[in-house]
């Protein structure tokens, strides 16, 4: 009963449509016919003029939409009295805002599933011992929390205990457990196995990585997809046909009735329903793949898109450079330069620096705080260590403040930091930072999807991003790159629609100025991720092209949705021209019609072709293996 009064609720026009139904039904039993069709005549007038003021208001918009057929066909049952035919009509209509939002529910399933999974409690270890069960809204950094069995980390966290063994297929799409040790980190959504441990939150709720994916899931929910422009590509040419078959059948046959038989079944719904309900299992198909596609229109850039461009550091290269050699000049100590290059460095949120601070830690050198410190986007760090000004990064901004600065020999994939100090060059850091190992294979089945055109953006030095290049066989490079640089290089690109794939802050502007901005490995809500029309949660490159094939497959989905209603309503159409058709068979064969271009567009949530897809992958790269 309950179920009943929520969906009354939501859905009036459906009761009072299906309470004139029984009303109408039970007088026509009761040998009241005339009660009966004015109920019915009554209830399509005013739905008629429901439908017909939103259709005006649209059309003094500019935008032609589909509803003059269900107008039409509402009035013309009515006048040669094919009353029955009318609640029909009338029920489809008003049942269509529901059977969209069954079909949704079932396309969004993946989305909602992930909103409903979202860490609740979590249990705060006193000072005492005791344990105290509070919301994850109320988890602070540094707080101590007991993790039992089975039990979702509530928040980003550090492990306490010797071991843990965690399930994070749902944030990392590895479908075997990993095992960690103490110091570890732990993401927050990541499954607990069977045994209980201790923990450090290292983030508050609102910036931990699950609920960041959750923030991003709930804005993609939300948004609409392209069904109307996808509808209206064929609205007028179908209500033209249908008007012109109903015409030709009341011309021909000199009976009215003709004309409201073929109306009946030209009712738009499939085109209508089926294309959003594509659309929406499109959405979290790719959700299901750790892709989170911010709208439908996003889809439908993917499926168009010609061009894709590449950041380089951290998105066609792993993003952990490792640091090969420390050339000082100038009478520095290596290790004191590399001291003061990773103290500076701290200051930072360049993937560089983290890769320096490492080196400096495993050769347990001391980092020391700056009195002062200013980060150069994309060029470098100027800081106050100690009363000296250390300066770290590219050749050019080193240069400018040290005048002697001189380039370092670097061998093919090695980069270097230069470092001055007071003034003076003081040398040189020199890294290596690999190219993924499926980044080759992903440039390859991006250009069989039809994404022909590949380019590489970077900041990084012409010598490292010609040997990226060349190793993947990229022919557009545009190396030294400032952010400014590379929009102005995205905005340029003449093939479109233009792919930008990027992971760090810095790529913000130029994920924003393309057609879709993908951001790569994204931490949920970074400066990338919420200026991006694609975030993927998983630190994998070949996401990017399950991406584009995601979205052709959906709009395919959605257009072969749309030509199985119209086609069938076609050909009901020629049939119920010749009088083969009563209205009221016709009106009840229609949402047979909507019924098939529903169930067709629900492929769009492609569960066993992805599942075939992940284990052809996995069979090409061998057995898993757990990390620990």
């Amino acid at each position: 009963m309950q179920w009943l009064r929520d969906s009354t609720r939501r859905y009036p026009l459906v009761a009072i449509t299906l309470l004139v139904a029984a009303i109408a039904a039970a007088a026509g039993l009761a040998g009241s016919p005339a009660v009966s069709q004015w109920l019915c005549i009554g209830w399509g007038v005013i739905v008629a003029a429901m439908q017909a003021v939103g259709m005006i208001r649209d059309i003094m918009r500019g935008h032609w939409g589909l509803d003059i057929l269900a107008v039409t066909a509402i009035v013309a049952t009515i006048l040669v009295g094919e009353y029955v035919a009318t609640i029909i009509i009338v029920l489809m209509l008003t049942g269509g805002e529901a059977l969209e939002d069954y079909a949704a529910g079932r396309a969004r399933r993946e989305l909602t599933a992930l909103l409903e999974r979202a860490p609740q409690l979590a249990h705060r270890l006193g000072d005492d011992g005791g344990i105290e069960d509070i919301a994850v809204s109320e988890v602070r950094a540094g707080d101590l929390l007991l993790l039992r069995p089975a039990e979702l980390v509530p928040v980003d966290a550090q492990l306490l205990s010797p071991v843990a063994v965690v399930d994070q297929s749902s944030l990392t799409g590895e479908s075997l457990p990993v095992e960690l040790r103490a110091g570890d980190d732990l993401l927050s959504g990541s499954v607990n196995a069977e045994t209980a441990v201790r923990i450090r939150a290292t983030a508050t709720a609102a910036d931990s990585q699950y609920q960041r994916i959750v923030a991003l899931v709930a804005e993609a929910a939300e948004s609409k997809a392209p069904v109307v422009r996808l509808a209206d590509r064929y609205a007028v040419p179908f209500t033209v046909v249908a008007l012109l078959i109903a015409g030709i059948a009341w011309a021909a046959s000199g009976d009215p009735v003709r004309f409201a038989e073929v109306l009946v079944v030209a009712t738009p719904c499939p085109l209508l329903i089926a294309a959003p309900v594509a659309f929406m299992g499109g959405m979290s198909r790719a959700a299901r793949g750790g892709i989170i596609v911010k709208g439908g229109g996003v889809l439908e850039q993917l499926a168009a898109a010609r061009t894709i461009v590449f950041d380089k550091t951290g998105t066609l290269t792993t993003g952990t450079p490792t640091v090969e050699q420390v050339r000082p000049t100038g009478g520095f100590d290596a290790d004191e330069l590399l001291a003061l290059a990773a103290s500076a460095e701290q200051y930072s949120s360049h993937v560089l620096a983290a890769s320096i601070m490492r080196a400096a830690r495993e050769r347990r050198l001391a980092l020391r705080d700056a009195s002062t410190a200013s980060e150069h986007a994309t060029s470098g760090v100027v800081a106050q260590i100690d009363g000296r000004e250390v300066i770290v990064g590219k050749l050019a901004f080193v240069r400018a403040r040290a005048p002697s600065a001189e380039p370092t020999e670097l061998a093919a994939g090695e980069l270097a930091i230069y470092l001055a100090i007071d003034g003076s060059f003081a040398g040189s850091i020199v890294a290596r930072d690999s190219v993924r190992e499926n980044a080759a294979e992903t440039i390859a089945e991006l250009e069989q999807l039809g994404v022909g055109d590949t380019m590489m953006l970077t900041g990084d030095a012409w010598p490292t991003a010609r040997h990226v290049a060349a190793e993947l066989g990229i022919e557009h490079v545009q190396a030294e790159c400032l952010p400014a640089d590379k929009v102005r290089a995205v905005r340029a690109v003449e093939r479109r629609p233009v792919i930008m794939v990027g992971d760090g802050v810095n790529d913000a502007p130029v994920l924003a100025s393309a057609d879709v901005g993908v951001a790569m490995g994204a931490k949920g809500a970074t400066a990338a991720s919420e200026s991006a029309d694609v975030v993927i949660t998983l630190d994998d490159i070949s996401r990017t092209a399950r991406a584009v094939r995601i979205g052709r497959d959906t709009r395919r989905i959605a257009l072969q949705s749309i030509w199985i209603g119209i086609v069938i309503s076609v050909g009901l159409m020629l049939v119920a021209a010749v009088g083969v058709i009563p209205a009221t068979v016709g009106a009840l064969s229609q949402e047979v019609v909507d019924l098939v271009a529903i169930l067709w567009a629900l492929r769009a949530i492609g569960t066993r072709r992805d599942r075939v897809a992940d284990r052809g992958r996995a069979t090409s790269r061998g057995p898993a293996v757990v990390v620990s």
